[in-house]
């Protein structure tokens, strides 16, 4: 039977701005969604995959990747636009392996022009063709643990001859949560499993290519889970009390009811000294203060499972 990896994810608290260069107006908005009846804002699954890519290209080289950041053109380069060695059953890039990849090309008119423009004859298209790979690392959008309340910063900048042009930035104090899932079965090499708990524990910035800030995406709290099953019956389990305390009631309801079993369960930071986080771990769940101390639980688990030296 298959093994699923499954993750959690909760990031410090921060102030969150513009990730999209996306504006209304004069204000430079956040992405939101409407979310129990309250309003969050929400960070993209591709804005996250991005930072993957990136943290892979940063730590493993730029020709671990095929589609690489070029930070001086402020563009992407590929190395294989065509993916030819995937097509030739080779390991390919890690990004290509674990992100997946589409290319659709509409078809070629076939045909003389000047027949068809005078009505002599119709110009006929050759099929399309699409060359794709569905991606082996799903991901969740992220989403704000506490409603935006509209917060907004003001500012003004100089023109030419004297002008003032005036603008306002959406900022929202909060936590982001997302989750994760990887079946290495998907990969052709397992082992790149491995270099996306990597990521997952180090990404830094995450965010569009034409406007940044600095949030730091690295957990501070993450729940892993190493399992047989098929759903991760876990996603966006975090909680945020008043004083800004997390919890997990819906996780503990599920393991208590059965459904989670406690010691798929590995989980770091600063869950761990939290009523919760001590509940898991009586449970049987794999507790640890840091998350990198989870990480490494979990690769554990992993390279025993899937025989990986």
């Amino acid at each position: 039977m298959s093994k699923h990896l499954f993750g959690l994810v909760v990031t410090p608290y921060g102030t969150a701005a513009n990730n999209r260069g996306e504006t209304e107006g004069n204000i430079t908005t956040l992405q939101k969604i409407l979310w129990n009846g309250e309003v969050h804002t929400t960070v993209s699954a591709e804005a996250i995959r991005w930072a993957f890519r990136y943290f892979w290209q940063r730590r493993l080289g730029k020709e671990s990747v095929n589609r690489q950041w070029n930070e001086e053109k402020n563009d992407h380069e590929w190395q294989d636009s065509h993916w030819a060695k995937w097509g030739k059953g080779e390991e390919g890039y890690i990004d290509d392996d674990v992100l997946g990849f589409m290319l659709a090309e509409a078809g070629k008119a076939e045909g003389n022009e000047a027949e068809a423009e005078e009505g002599k004859g119709k110009r006929k298209r050759s099929k399309g063709t699409c060359d794709k790979r569905r991606g082996a690392l799903e991901v969740t959008r992220a989403l704000s643990l506490t409603p935006f309340t509209g917060d907004m910063t003001f500012n003004a900048k100089s023109g030419e001859k004297g002008s003032t042009s005036l603008y306002g930035t959406e900022v929202h104090a909060t936590r982001y949560q997302y989750g994760f899932s990887l079946t290495p079965e998907w990969l052709r090499k397992k082992s790149r499993t491995l270099d996306t708990v990597e990521a997952v524990v180090s990404l830094a910035e995450v965010a569009g290519n034409q406007s940044r800030f600095l949030y730091d995406f690295s957990p501070d709290a993450v729940i892993f889970r190493w399992t047989d099953d098929f759903a991760p019956r876990f996603l966006y389990g975090f909680q945020s009390d008043s004083e800004g305390r997390l919890s997990v009631p819906e996780i503990l309801r599920r393991v208590e009811a059965g459904d989670i079993n406690p010691k798929e369960l590995v989980v770091g930071g600063s869950l761990a000294d939290l009523p919760d986080g001590k509940a898991l771990a009586a449970k049987g769940a794999h507790v640890k203060p840091g998350v990198k101390d989870a990480a490494e639980e979990v690769k554990r688990r992993v390279k025993t499972d899937l025989k990986l030296t």
